[in-house]
């Protein structure tokens, strides 16, 4: 059964771009969120969080994996690099979807899985010129802060609530009205129909 989404974790991570993400997948209580490392040494994030990964990337178990998620961050070294690159196109091989947000779409893009899907990024040429070998220009959407596509989820740094709610989508998390109701209540702080009425007595009481 694949129920476990695991999440790349690696010195220098950018821990606010998947935190609520994280957060969503864990609140139905149905999915376990692993952290993976490129080795199971501790890495601390780029906000100063230390973590211990609870598996390295050559543990993974595919066929419990629902989602593979890659964050930003500093540059990785270059053997890290690759080892990312080769787990990435692994697991979309073996039907796992994954998502990236800001650098970690660069994974993505020298895996080779940006060619055919719609994509984005964190701003128009950047990928082509920090990967030589993408083919994807045509599929790049410069028009939205994340979106899915082919089993894959790319987002603009900018986009982390728009990321969330892609992977949220991807993982079929609540209806599709309350994951609306849900990005206007993040985005907007538009309160659901449900929440309106507390919403309002709040207002009145202050």
């Amino acid at each position: 059964m694949r129920d476990t989404v695991y999440v790349l974790v690696f010195e220098g991570f950018a821990d606010w771009q998947v935190a609520l993400a994280l957060a969503e997948i864990r609140r139905p209580g149905e999915w376990e969120v692993r952290s993976a490392g490129f080795t199971r040494e501790p890495v601390t994030s780029m906000s100063g969080m230390r973590v211990l990964p609870d598996v390295s990337l050559e543990e993974l178990d595919l066929d419990a994996a629902a989602l593979l998620i890659l964050p930003g961050g500093h540059l990785w070294l270059s053997t890290q690099v690759e080892q990312a690159t080769a787990v990435a196109r692994r697991m979309h091989e073996a039907g796992v979807p994954i998502a990236a947000i800001d650098l970690g779409v660069l994974t993505l893009a020298r895996a080779g899985l940006l060619e055919h899907c719609r994509h984005t990024g964190n701003w128009p040429g950047q990928i082509g010129r920090a990967v030589a070998t993408y083919a994807g220009h045509g599929q790049y959407d410069a028009n939205v802060l994340a979106v899915a596509d082919g089993g894959v989820v790319t987002a603009s740094h900018l986009g982390s609530i728009e990321f969330a709610r892609e992977v949220i989508h991807t993982l079929d998390l609540y209806s599709a009205s309350d994951r609306e109701h849900w990005y206007r209540l993040f985005k907007h702080a538009v309160p659901p129909p449900w929440l309106a009425g507390e919403a309002v007595e709040v207002v009145r009481a202050a």
